[in-house]
């Protein structure tokens, strides 16, 4: 059973919602987070990185960040550009990218879900990032930013999306900076809503697609506040974690790629010679594609040439759901026994890009002599994610980007 319910958003005016809504905390670092709110005075970045209206060189996680997060949340709704909504509501939250469109639902999941596994996670979390979000929420008595789940898809859902969204004036309708578009209906018929609330009560699990540390943080949050109130019924706002949740055949994973500073003392000869130990190397002629084609194949990119990379075998356990992802293979066959980078969450030698930048971004790197090495991924696919999380294994460090990302400020969960 996964608990679904409509709640009462927080959420901007209309005519505000573009200017308020904001890319989340973690893709942008507070230099970059200084610049937006120059140029958009009502960025939501005013809550997400609220370090932006104190001192430069204010510590990330001083005190003072998170009640001027506080301070800055409560006065959009007082200042009159955001409001509660009167009533329950689901919200469907649509994503346009390159004509690429994803609905989502937005609503509340359960924190006892979340701690009894029916909604599944397949990447851990760093206690430092957990507890940042910890004491934002804690500190805002508020979620301010959504969690990104996934489902398998239902007609059911399907239809009634596709009603509203046919036969319904939208909330919202905007085109961010980036070219990706907003739009955001609101789900108020009491029918409509025992319906999906119904359905979503009949499937096994939820999955967390994006925002691990956000969901663990709010599930934590909620923990906290049950041992301040023992008496707690499980219906207050603090049992509840705000996502949009989107079905599984309507969102794209983008390729995760990885760059390395340097050949762990190894020539480019040396290095080729112990890459072919374990792979089949053939270097790509110029002017041809040198993107991944498939799974089992890197592209790899050294000294102005690119190689495909497929791994021989018996190098990999096939049989394993995480052993047979690529992003594994590469790590157990070259970037551990080769490179020396054992383990990748810590080891500041290499680094991660989104495939979102394009291939066009790991050559330029390299080429700038920044970086030694760099792999181009194939995509991790819906189907890996959903399998591994349903194996309770996790995903190696940096196995999926997901595109487009949800916006902040578009809506709000209030703990009290």
């Amino acid at each position: 059973m996964a608990i679904f319910k409509p709640f009462k958003a927080v959420r901007p005016v209309p005519d505000k919602a573009r200017d308020i809504a904001s890319l989340p905390y973690d893709v942008m670092d507070s230099d970059e987070a200084r610049l937006e709110v120059k140029k958009n005075p009502l960025s939501f970045l005013h809550v997400e990185k609220a370090e932006v209206d104190l001192p430069e060189g204010t510590n990330l996680y001083d005190p003072k960040v998170y009640a001027k997060a506080r301070e800055n949340l409560y006065k959009y709704i007082s200042d009159g550009y955001m409001f509660q909504d009167d009533k329950p509501m689901y919200y469907i939250y649509r994503l346009t990218m390159d004509s690429r469109e994803q609905y989502g639902l937005v609503g509340l999941c359960s924190v006892d879900e979340y701690m009894d596994g029916t909604i599944k996670k397949h990447e851990l979390t760093r206690a430092a990032k957990e507890a940042d979000r910890i004491h934002h929420v804690d500190t805002c008595d508020a979620q301010s930013s959504p969690v990104f789940f996934t489902y398998r898809h239902q007609e059911t859902i399907d239809k009634i999306v596709d009603k509203i969204c046919k036969n319904t004036k939208p909330e919202y309708d905007f085109v961010s900076d980036d070219g990706i578009g907003h739009t955001l209906w609101l789900i108020d018929d009491l029918q409509d809503q025992a319906v999906i609330q119904k359905t979503f009560a009949n499937l096994p699990y939820l999955y967390v697609a994006d925002g691990h540390h956000r969901t663990a943080s709010a599930a934590k949050v909620g923990l906290m506040r049950r041992e301040q109130h023992p008496g707690y019924t499980g219906e207050e706002e603090f049992n509840y974690i705000m996502a949009v949740i989107f079905p599984d055949n309507q969102l794209k994973i983008f390729d995760y790629n990885r760059v390395v500073k340097d050949l762990h003392g190894m020539s480019e000869a040396e290095f080729i010679t112990k890459v072919k130990e374990k792979w089949e190397v053939r270097e790509v002629p110029a002017g041809e594609n040198y993107a991944p084609l498939h799974h089992h194949q890197i592209s790899m990119y050294l000294a102005g040439k690119w190689y495909f990379l497929s791994p021989k075998s018996g190098t990999w356990d096939e049989n394993d759901v995480v052993e047979n992802l690529d992003v594994s293979i590469l790590q157990k066959n070259l970037l551990q026994p080769i490179l020396g980078i054992e383990d990748p969450r810590t080891d500041d030698r290499i680094d991660f890009v989104g495939g979102i930048r394009g291939l066009g971004e790991l050559t330029k790197r390299v080429d700038s002599g920044k970086e030694k090495v760099a792999f181009a991924m194939y995509p991790t696919s819906m189907d890996e994610l959903i399998g591994i999380a349903d194996a309770g294994q996790i995903m190696p460090p940096k196995s999926t980007w997901f595109e487009p990302k949800l916006r902040s400020g578009l809506f709000i969960h209030l703990l009290k």
